[in-house]
């Protein structure tokens, strides 16, 4: 890929219209479909400049995206189902300080992400940019390892939630019959039904999904407040003294510092997955600026909402040892029944947690169905002309599909024989994007503060954004100095988080409490290099042109 390709494809007779000329008064003119039809045409000629032909079909706007991505970084319900985390290691006021300083780097990591996005905005994601990004000598083998990075940790996911559903349907089942004994064989057949539900959604009814993506936005919005307003009417109240100055270190580390670093790695999973926009690009309208708006309205919001409840559930937390030994497995449950003083009322509402759970599953799939369709249609996985394959009547790449629900399906009987390794596989979700992530916006932070890319330029008709030699700014630009502020500080939190990432929660760990994750990642790279030096590098090349 070089600069000297230039699109035949946007070669235009007299009587064709240039990006520049879909002006105000077209998109005036006419009905809303006929103004949606032209923002598809300049949606597709965008992409045809990245050098991708267009095969996806454009069914999402603004909103249903952003339900898409709320539901996917699911972060006021993952406060309560991971509240154990941030709370053993942090206490009350760490897992309120945290929190913040979570929410604010994870707003610079996608405001940066944002950018990349509207620069190019293709299904691929984050290998796509390191490759257009990276130096010549390196950005072929750099490309390729976040492509499996981010597979892996998209695959890594979907397992992850799917199981999490599942625990929360046996935890809502104890509450309800405490002699119930959840076993772990009920729970991988319960994580199989959970990926069900979400393969329904994408499949046989996936030309409904924008629509339904916006009614959980709805249901996002409502649940927070059918939880919040309940537990802090009927629960009785802590001290504010007690809620934002005690600190906890129950994780028995030399310094309270070093537990609160800890505890914040439950709030970095709790916003993970903004980027699940990213890779749904090609099915959005307007998708330069649509999937940056998306992905920082999502954090915004998500935040306010899981900082809301987080206070909340800390006012009401009560007899902390009774909480923390819930049969349940999960504290808040116990918090939920002793605050309202109704086992069928606390049901209810952890019912709301298991109803969203589900919802998160149906998203998740979609965007590592497209990332893995993405990365195979670029050539970078095994058996990447069968799963790069696109159905002709649904435009869904329903391979991809396939293959991600037959990972979730495989991974979920790990958890019969040792949720221990299982728990250490998907763990891969916060270590594998986390790198992917760090990676890129780097690599934009080099190219921004040495002056290597050009302003944004409509009217363009060459390639762009596929290499280093031809990097141009998306709409979506902060602007200077503040752009590289941003970035830098989002680079440094990465930085600081990954590293903790791969510590245990508690010192002097058993196997079942020890951290696995750098055996997890360390694998994977290596089975990447495998792969690469055997075959990739004879067929992988970077993000294929399409076009002519």
């Amino acid at each position: 890929m070089s600069k000297d390709f230039e699109m035949n494809a946007l070669k235009r007779d007299d009587n064709e219209a240039t990006l520049a000329e879909l002006n105000d008064e077209q998109l005036s003119d006419g009905t809303s479909a006929g103004r949606t039809k032209l923002l598809i045409e300049r949606d597709n000629q965008t992409l045809t400049r990245l050098g991708k032909v267009p095969v996806l079909k454009r069914n999402f706007a603004l909103m249903s995206m952003l339900g898409f991505s709320c539901t996917v970084m699911n972060t006021w319900e993952g406060e309560l189902v991971l509240f154990l985390q941030a709370f053993e290691n942090g206490g009350s006021a760490g897992s309120i300080y945290g929190f913040i300083i979570v929410w604010v780097g994870t707003l610079c990591i996608f405001a940066t992400m944002g950018e990349l996005a509207s620069m190019a905005p293709t299904s691929g994601g984050h290998y796509h940019w390191v490759y257009m990004l990276a130096p010549t000598k390196s950005r072929k083998f750099l490309s390729y390892l976040i492509g499996w990075l981010t597979v892996i940790g998209w695959q890594a996911a979907v397992a992850g939630l799917g199981f999490l559903a599942a625990a929360l349907i046996q935890g809502v089942a104890v509450m309800g019959n405490p002699s119930y004994e959840p076993m772990a064989w009920q729970k991988t057949l319960l994580l199989w039904a959970s990926i069900a539900f979400a393969v329904f959604f994408n499949t046989i009814i996936s030309n409904a999904l924008p629509k339904v993506e916006g009614l959980v936005l709805i249901l996002h919005v409502l649940g927070f407040f059918a939880i919040l307003v309940p537990l802090v009417y009927l629960s009785p109240h802590g001290s504010a003294r007690d809620v934002f100055t005690v600190f906890l270190n129950q994780g028995g580390w030399q310094t309270q510092g070093l537990s609160f670093m800890l505890g914040m790695i439950s709030s970095v999973f709790n916003f993970l997955g903004a980027d699940g926009a990213v890779h749904m690009s090609e099915e959005i309208q307007n998708a330069a600026v649509i999937v940056p708006r998306a992905m920082i309205f999502t954090i915004l919001l998500n935040g306010a909402l899981g900082f809301g409840i987080l206070i909340a559930v800390l006012f009401c937390v009560g007899d902390i040892d009774s909480v923390l030994s819930s049969p349940t497995g999960f504290p808040f449950m116990a918090i939920f029944e002793n605050g309202v003083g109704s086992e069928q009322g606390a049901q209810t509402m952890a019912s709301i947690l298991v109803i969203l759970n589900l919802c998160a599953t149906v998203s998740l799939v979609a965007s590592a169905s497209r990332m893995t369709w993405s990365f195979a249609r670029d050539r970078g996985l095994p058996g990447w002309s069968y799963i790069s394959k696109v159905d002709s009547r649904t435009s869904i790449p329903i391979i991809a599909i396939a293959l991600t629900t037959t990972i979730s399906y495989l991974l979920a009987l790990i958890n019969i024989g040792s949720s221990v390794a299982f728990n250490d596989i998907v763990s891969l979700a916060i270590n594998g994007l986390y790198g992917a992530y760090l990676i890129g916006n780097t690599l934009l932070l080099w190219r921004r503060v040495t002056g290597q890319i050009r302003p944004y330029n409509r009217d363009n008709t060459e390639l762009v954004n596929v290499s280093h030699e031809n990097l141009a700014w998306g709409p979506f630009k902060i602007p200077e100095p503040f752009g590289s502020i941003i970035n830098a500080f989002g680079c440094a939190f990465l930085l600081v988080m990954l590293f903790f990432s791969f510590w245990p929660t508690h010192i002097d760990p058993t196997a079942k409490t020890m951290n696995m994750s750098s055996l997890m990642v360390g694998a994977t790279i290596i089975w990447s290099i495998i792969y690469y030096a055997v075959w990739a590098r004879k067929v992988y090349s970077g993000p294929v042109i399409q076009v002519n």
